[in-house]
């Protein structure tokens, strides 16, 4: 099968089984989706989503966000992975949104990426999921299907998958398919224990093949 097959293998199977895959973190705005996914690194997203209720409404806006304290914010978020530095980061992004773009979530990756706790994974998320721009955001989840199913070639960074994957994906389902993945990840092709045996996809799988 050649990698192109691959590919639209992928596509048919998965907006056939998953047509309407989106991100399992709960928001209604891009404020609130910038805050979500800087508080869901390395921690689930179903941790993520019994803090945020409460953060959100107390924080309704950045220039809420922006004019309260460290140790205000902290309480709203000590039960998550690694709280210091994220209040840090919750409080200094706040900040920067209001100083630099008027409480505005900005639409592209530069922009995105000077705001603090926000890497280059974190504001593809942003700029697919709330922008609807063909971004394609590889966490751990993504990198590791991309490789075991052996549609991105010699790729050891993320950024080196990001490229092979933009490159490859239909700009119109790329948004989609970060989703596709990285829920494919975290349900099916877990690290230590994947479950080959409910894989839809586990024919055309190169590390499928290979354990064999």
């Amino acid at each position: 099968m050649t990698l192109q097959e691959k590919y639209k293998f992928i596509i048919d199977y998965f907006s056939e089984n998953n047509p309407n895959a989106a991100s399992e973190l709960h928001f209604s705005n891009a404020y609130e989706l910038v805050l979500a996914v800087v508080l869901s690194a390395q921690c689930t997203d179903k941790r993520i989503n019994l803090v945020t209720p409460a953060l959100f409404k107390r924080f309704s806006t950045p220039f809420e966000l922006a004019s309260s304290s460290y140790e205000e914010i902290y309480e709203y978020i000590k039960s998550v992975s690694y709280p210091n530095n994220k209040t840090k980061h919750l409080l200094g992004l706040a900040q920067k949104l209001v100083v630099d773009f008027n409480g505005i979530v900005p639409d592209n990756l530069e922009a995105l990426t000077t705001l603090p706790g926000v890497g280059r994974k974190s504001a593809n998320v942003i700029l697919s999921v709330i922008f609807k721009q063909p971004a394609m955001a590889v966490d751990t989840h993504v990198f590791r299907v991309a490789n075991r199913l052996g549609i991105v070639k010699n790729a050891t960074t993320p950024l080196e998958v990001e490229k092979q994957l933009v490159q490859h994906f239909p700009q119109e389902v790329l948004s989609r398919a970060h989703h596709w993945l990285i829920l494919h990840g975290r349900y099916i092709c877990s690290a230590r224990a994947p479950k080959c045996h409910q894989c839809g996809i586990s024919n055309i799988c190169s590390w499928t093949k290979h354990k064999k």
